[in-house]
């Protein structure tokens, strides 16, 4: 027997459906890279992205710190635009507030998304990275925001970094557009 809810009541009770992100690469690696979204994980992060997203902040933002074997760092929406100034890549992020951290027991396998941050754990923003292998030494220290449903061949193809840190030398792939799915 089903009991009839309000709608209220049904926003209320949580996520009403799975969120996600597409992102159209191009560069070295081309395609589409998707993303599910984990909005019961860590719902401010989640929102922060999908505003980003919708608002094309994202759209032409490199991949600026690719590390083989571990992650592609991308959504500096400040200062990490295609044309501008590459050696600031990465040092920035959106006009929004920083974040609290919403760690989890979501481990850091392949193809899960992390939020970027400093050293402290309450100050992501907008940038965010994906795993190209596990890395549970990250567990419970970063926020997870998402997986990767599909495109993790894109993923894979992305040009790594082979400056310090894994600074990207030369022109880097980037996140053509990235686009909010339901």
């Amino acid at each position: 027997m089903y009991k009839a809810v309000g709608l209220s009541a049904l926003l209320l009770s949580g996520p009403a459906y799975a969120t996600g992100i597409e992102i159209t690469v191009a560069g070295e690696a081309n395609g589409t890279i998707t993303i599910d979204l984990l909005e019961d994980v860590a719902p401010g992060h989640v929102a922060r992205i999908t505003d980003l997203a919708a608002a094309g902040a994202y759209d032409g933002v490199v991949f600026h710190r690719v590390i083989d074997g571990f992650m592609a760092q991308t959504g500096d929406v400040e200062f990490g635009k295609m044309g501008e100034d590459m050696r600031r890549a990465g040092m920035g992020g959106s006009d929004q507030p920083d974040l609290d951290a919403e760690f989890s027991d979501v481990p850091f396998d392949r193809g899960v998304v992390g939020m970027a941050r400093s050293q402290s754990p309450n100050s992501a923003n907008s940038q965010f990275f994906i795993m190209f292998n596990e890395g549970y030494f990250l567990n419970g220290q970063y926020t997870v925001v998402g997986r990767v449903t599909d495109g993790l061949d894109v993923l894979d193809a992305i040009k790594r970094g082979t400056g310090p840190n894994g600074a990207v030398i030369g022109a880097p792939d980037l996140m053509e557009t990235v686009t909010v799915t339901e």
